[in-house]
């Protein structure tokens, strides 16, 4: 990796975490309503995964306001959204768990768990079809991959030789469920193992992620078919506003919090690529500044109109010549 790209890596998982800390805050005034997932912790993962995936469609789930913005959705857009204003990536009709922008090829926040894996598989079909060079991730967390919709999709995915990019998001917990509970193992790559090639990685390692989807990218593009990366990682909040998180031990929080992905990477940038703490200050200062903007367009910009209610609910057929 070049250090163009480590930095640029560093800056997104800077300003995706100050993003999501302002986003709780103003969640917690009632600015902003309905649910929230906060991605804190697993920074690297949801940055390195989106900018080595560097063209081809996206589908995720609704803890996606951070890959949407390492996707190059400006954050004041997504933060618009959140406020559920005009000017949100999905004009202030998604929310949180519905950022949706065709023209970054983003199909994120899919609320059904599992729901987007099918949709994903289709347009993986429709990219072979057209023989388009264009791959297709879908990122998903570990409880996904107990659905019944997760196992269609890997038989069919393979069977068709689709290309397609199976991302799982194992960060050990299904809402308040840990995974070996419910599964056989911690280590759900060994489901996707009887239908494609299948690698785990360090998720709270960004480079390490982004090897991997690199190399992940590449294989599909070359007609082999579809491929399944599990990245480990630990989300630092509950599932979602609304869960205290009583299900952890503070023992177990503080064991991932010594594993800050951020941190990591500061130390990277710092003997890898030569960087001082000033240059890494000035990042973090620019992202902080970022993160204001955003907030400060949010709250000033306007709400939807109420006669656009209806809009977007059906489809519209459209007429050419």
């Amino acid at each position: 990796m070049d250090k163009l790209t480590a930095e640029e890596i560093f800056y997104t998982m800077a300003l995706g975490r100050r993003f999501e800390y302002a986003a709780k805050e103003h969640y917690m005034t009632g600015e902003i309503s309905g649910f929230l997932h906060l991605d804190i912790g697993q920074e690297a993962l949801s940055v390195a995964a989106m900018k080595a995936f560097d063209h081809g469609d996206v589908f995720t789930t609704y803890r996606e306001h951070i890959m949407a913005i390492a996707r190059g959705i400006e954050p004041k857009a997504v933060m618009a959204e959140l406020f559920g204003k005009k000017t949100g990536v999905s004009e202030g009709r998604g929310g949180s768990m519905h950022l949706f922008d065709p023209s970054h090829f983003f199909y994120g926040g899919d609320a059904i768990v599992g729901g987007h894996l099918p949709n994903a598989v289709g347009c993986a079909y429709a990219r072979k079809f057209q023989k388009s060079e264009h791959g297709v991730m879908a990122v998903f967390g570990d409880g996904a991959t107990n659905g019944g919709a997760f196992f269609e999709s890997l038989n069919i995915a393979s069977a068709w030789k689709l290309p397609m990019l199976f991302l799982c998001e194992n960060n050990r917990y299904a809402i308040g469920t840990e995974i070996t509970r419910v599964a056989p193992f911690l280590e759900q790559a060994k489901k996707a193992e009887p239908y494609m090639p299948a690698k785990e990685v360090d998720g709270n390692d960004a480079l390490a992620v982004y090897e991997a989807v690199k190399e992940a990218q590449e294989y599909i593009q070359k007609g082999h078919g579809p491929i399944f990366i599990e990245a480990f990682t630990y989300r630092w909040e509950g599932h979602s506003m609304s869960d205290p998180g009583t299900y952890r031990s503070q023992e177990e929080m503080e064991i991932w919090k010594r594993k800050d992905p951020i941190e990591r990477m500061k130390k990277v940038l710092k003997e890898r690529y030569m960087m001082s703490d000033e240059q890494i200050e000035a990042l973090e200062k620019k992202a902080e500044a970022e993160v204001d903007a955003a907030v400060k367009f949010a709250a000033e910009s306007p709400e939807p109109e109420v006669d656009e209610l209806f809009d977007h609910v059906f489809a519209e057929e459209v007429h050419h010549g």
